[in-house]
């Protein structure tokens, strides 16, 4: 494969929400927690000698956060609020309590079965996530100037795009795990992707 472009793909740093198992989504602005900002540190340590050409975040500061050293090295970024976690409706902000676990698995067991158009309390359907993020890959893709660049998004987010990236079935994405800070790797060869490094955590040990 003659790849044309690089595109590292990770995943935001823990925040205080994340620890707590409180529902975020695109509706819920928090910070990296100390544990958040010690993975971003520890991801810059392993991957500041990548000459990225453009970094790419979502609208919501902890993508930002996550990647705050390479912005101060000078890297040019750009927000894509396509690339926002998918709305988890009246879910977010909330801890989960028995009824809506259940109502959250309910759905997720639609999506893993095929229904895309499901939404969770009101929330985004996985064909709406994924039809944003259709146009924040033609961005990145339009962009012929930037071999290696750096993505910064959320965790179902991610899911969902990896399976838009592979031209796999949304049914596919619980399949694709995606820790804090861990780093899915593509490359590109100006048709097709290739999976490089799967959610990748050896740099935060």
């Amino acid at each position: 494969m003659k790849i044309n472009k690089l595109i590292y793909i990770v995943r935001h740093g823990e925040t205080e929400f994340n620890k707590l198992g409180i529902v975020q989504g695109s509706g819920v602005d928090t910070d990296l927690n100390e544990t958040g900002r010690l993975q971003a540190k520890q991801f810059f340590d392993n991957y500041q000698n990548i000459d990225f050409d453009k970094i790419y975040i979502s609208a919501l500061k902890r993508t930002k956060q996550s990647i705050q050293s390479f912005v101060d090295r000078g890297i040019p970024y750009e927000i894509l609020p396509e690339l926002n976690e998918i709305s988890w409706g009246e879910f977010e902000g909330k801890v989960q309590d028995f009824k809506e676990r259940t109502f959250y698995q309910q759905a997720v067991n639609e999506w893993n079965s095929g229904n895309y158009d499901i939404a969770v309390a009101q929330g985004e359907t996985p064909n709406q996530l994924q039809a944003r993020q259709r146009i924040a890959v033609q961005k990145i893709l339009t962009a012929t100037d930037e071999k290696t660049v750096l993505v910064c998004m959320h965790g179902r987010a991610l899911k969902s795009m990896v399976c838009l990236l592979l031209n796999e079935p949304l049914s596919k994405m619980d399949e694709f795990q995606h820790a804090n800070l861990g780093l899915y790797l593509f490359g590109y060869d100006g048709e097709k992707f290739e999976l490089i490094k799967r959610n990748d955590i050896e740099h935060l040990h």
